[in-house]
């Protein structure tokens, strides 16, 4: 078992260590291994030496970093889980991980999205068909249950991702294109990012899926739902999606060092609804914003700074609309962009750089029907405005 936290120069040497020792899958019909490719030999590293720090494969240090990450592997691993999944065009695979001892187990909505039937594959080769308890689409978080007996059922801690760090390590644990139990290590790379969520407004468009945790722990198809995890074993976030440009031979994509993952903070507002309800209700503002300033858009329109979320809509008969938000109404030449918007810099007292802080905040801290203080510059006005939230439509 994994004890007490571990110093922060930890975090540095297991990396240093590393460089030393130098989704969803889908699939039509049977499952078919992906192709393996040779990777270049690497020019030789430069030799790291230390008074103080031997890391020597047959120093005390070097075992000790070794252990403590096989140790986690062997506590974490047996609550990872394969998921595979089977409708009327083929069969793919996710990953997975027991969230407590009634059998639910948490993935990615887009796992088991069109699923007809869900095989859950533990690591002791025990396997159980699961039913659908309820997902979130705006998270792209779902929850799926097996029958299956206690020794079996692994539930994995979970932590704080309010408490994580940028260069702070992290470990994935899941089933890239289909091998099972893979483990990777990288770091938190950002936090507070922002994706589209898998629902649509009345619009047309998409809601925002905010408090996502960028990370460059390599992530592939397969990986989807699987936890991402601190140095003490605990998941820290549910791995969603990668952004990149490459692509297997089979149009696959490719791991490029950016990877998100769902925050754990979320999980553990979301999960308890869905497992209750079947469903989780998120707060609703009702407004669509830049996501970032830059020096151009603040000259453009003639904002007093470059920091916070300028509202480019607000929705009729929304919760923004009813505080008197306003958005953008004066057109400007050549761009899109209206000038004339309110330009929100802090919510409830918590400053606001960009729209994902916002969001991040609104989605880990209030429900519908909570009031919040909404602080905007509107010309060369301060304004508080209180906000009662509403539901997402």
């Amino acid at each position: 078992m994994l004890t007490a936290k571990k110093p922060f120069y930890w975090f540095a040497v297991l990396a240093l260590v590393a460089a030393m020792l130098a989704c969803r899958l889908p699939g039509s019909g049977a499952l078919t291994p992906a192709p393996v490719q040779s990777v270049p030999t690497a020019a030789p590293i430069p030799q790291v030496t230390s008074p103080n720090m031997d890391i020597s494969p047959d120093s005390d240090l070097y075992s000790l970093i070794q252990s403590s990450l096989t140790d986690l592997y062997q506590e974490v691993s047996p609550g990872v889980v394969s998921i595979l999944v089977t409708n009327q065009l083929g069969s793919g695979t996710g990953s997975g991980f027991v969230y407590d001892m009634e059998g639910h187990i948490i993935t990615n909505y887009h796992v088991v999205e069109g699923a007809d039937t869900l095989e859950v594959d533990f690591p002791s080769g025990f396997k159980a068909y699961a039913t659908l308890v309820g997902t979130d689409l705006d998270s792209d978080l779902a929850i799926i249950k097996v029958k299956a007996p206690p020794e079996e059922l692994h539930p994995l801690r979970l932590g704080n991702s309010d408490e994580l760090q940028i260069g702070q390590t992290v470990v994935a644990i899941g089933n890239p294109f289909g091998l099972n139990g893979t483990m990777t290590m990288g770091i938190v790379s950002a936090k507070g990012r922002t994706l589209d969520s898998m629902r649509q407004t009345s619009g047309g468009n998409y809601f925002t899926a905010g408090d996502l945790i960028q990370t460059d722990t390599a992530i592939n198809p397969g990986n989807s739902g699987g936890p991402l995890l601190n140095l003490d074993g605990e998941v820290v976030g549910v791995n969603r999606a990668i952004r990149t440009t490459g692509v297997t031979a089979d149009g696959e994509p490719l791991n490029s060092g950016i990877g998100f993952a769902v925050s754990i903070n979320i999980v553990a507002r979301v999960a308890p609804a869905i497992i209750a309800n079947g469903e989780y209700k998120y707060p609703y503002l009702g407004v669509s914003s830049l996501p970032e300033l830059t020096l151009a858009s603040q000259e453009i329109l003639g904002l007093p700074r470059s920091t916070g979320a300028y509202i480019t809509d607000v929705v009729k008969g929304s919760p923004a609309d009813k505080a008197g938000l306003r958005a953008g109404t004066r057109p400007l030449d050549q761009t899109d962009l209206k000038a004339g918007g309110d330009l929100i810099i802090a919510v409830d007292g918590r400053p606001v750089m960009v729209f994902g802080d916002m969001l991040s905040y609104m989605i880990n801290n209030k429900g519908p029907g909570d009031v919040i203080t909404v602080t905007i510059l509107r010309g060369d006005q301060q304004l508080d405005l209180e906000v009662t939230l509403g539901e997402r439509p």
